[in-house]
């Protein structure tokens, strides 16, 4: 799950991470009037969206009185923005974050991030921030510091001293910055993340050492050791992920026109991959789970025809916890129920195959079988360029 600035914030104060004070949030619906703005400006007013590049996008604005704080916040809310992150998509902003502003001496970047070949949390930063971290890394690899982490132990003091000596944190502010990086790492650590990012992290015009923005994304497996963050939208999510998610199905939707359904996540990205070399596009990814019943079976295929881009849906079931024949009586069961109007292929392996294969023959429903995965996905791609 990926929050937006002014949640990570949230999280950021509990963990004692030093930031600017925040005024409020101004959501579509709300009176911009209602907005507390209080305290002497400048404020900046920022758009909450999933994506970086906001202040060229017009995204990041800068107040010199109240009253200019609450109209930007206005005029942002509802506005469209595309940055170099949204891959051409038009995000809408549905939120704005006022708070107060800094002036900046310095900028530096911080992160901590999930090192997958170590199976362990990493730092990631660079004295130069404020700026596109794939591009420093690009042009300039030798001005990133990479520091390895146990999650165990966390950052150690040694580490946290070394990394305000690479940076050359100031003096007044390095007792400062060693307690606010481990702090970071602990975050890291205890929200069950994959990335926690301060970009920038600066040191003030008065001094001050502060975390400006904010970027955290958290394991959606680990959603249930949080339930205060499991009770926030989902900001990526579309409306069929969220219904999908309400009733317990693993459904991602993507670009394609070929609709999956599958039993295990394994098995479901072998079949996305298959139909991508016999010349397709998945529509979704959708795991419908180990000991699927004809109520998921029903619900499943339900969630993949309300994607109108599905032109074949293609199920490819392996009968282990769940013999075949009992799936068999599931698919036709469920086909009936939904009455599909796209063609429908279905590939089934395992236990009892046979028995499932003559249960799908006899049902009278225009169902097309396959022996192998490969002849499933080839029977899918040409019935969805019928």
């Amino acid at each position: 799950m990926k929050l937006l600035e002014y949640e990570g914030k949230e999280v950021f104060e509990r963990y004692g991470i030093p930031m600017l004070p925040r005024c409020g949030v101004l959501r579509i619906g709300d009176s911009a009037e209602n907005l507390k703005v209080d305290g002497a400006g400048p404020w900046v007013v920022k758009a909450q969206v999933l994506a970086g590049g906001r202040g060229k996008a017009g995204g990041v604005k800068l107040a010199k009185t109240a009253a200019e704080a609450r109209d930007l916040a206005g005029q942002m809310l509802g506005m469209k923005i595309v940055t170099h992150q949204t891959q051409g998509k038009a995000l809408t902003v549905e939120e704005v974050l006022v708070e107060h502003a800094a002036g900046i001496d310095r900028e530096i970047y911080i992160s901590v991030v999930l090192d997958r070949k170590a199976g362990a949390p990493a730092i990631i930063a660079s004295a130069e921030g404020g700026m596109s971290i794939e591009e420093l890394a690009h042009n300039s690899p030798e001005k990133i510091v990479r520091v390895a982490v146990d999650a165990e132990s966390g950052l150690l003091d040694f580490q946290a001293r070394q990394l305000a000596f690479d940076l050359r944190i100031p003096q007044k502010n390095f007792c400062e910055f060693t307690g606010f990086a481990r702090q970071l790492v602990k975050c890291f650590v205890e929200m069950d993340a994959s990335l926690v990012e301060v970009n920038p992290l600066i040191i003030s015009s008065d001094g001050r050492l502060l975390a400006i923005d904010s970027k955290i994304v958290t394991d959606d497996n680990a959603l249930f050791r949080h339930k205060d963050q499991a009770a926030r939208p989902d900001h990526e999510a579309t409306e069929i992920e969220k219904e999908a998610k309400a009733i317990g199905i693993n459904y991602i939707g993507l670009d394609g026109d070929i609709g999956c359904m599958v039993n295990g996540a394994g098995l479901a990205m072998a079949t996305l991959d298959t139909v991508k070399m016999a010349g397709g596009e998945a529509a979704n990814f959708l795991d419908v789970g180990g000991g699927a019943n004809v109520d998921q079976v029903t619900k499943a295929f339900q969630i993949i025809l309300k994607d109108p881009k599905v032109r074949a849906v293609l199920v490819n079931i392996f009968g282990g916890i769940m013999k075949c024949d009992n799936i068999a009586a599931g698919v036709v069961e469920a086909s009936k129920k939904v009455h599909i109007k796209v063609p429908l292929i279905v590939r089934l392996e395992g236990t009892n195959v046979e028995e499932g294969k003559a249960i799908l023959a006899k049902s009278g429903l225009k169902i097309e079988q396959a022996d192998s995965l490969w002849e499933a996905a080839q029977k899918a791609v040409a019935a969805a360029k019928r």
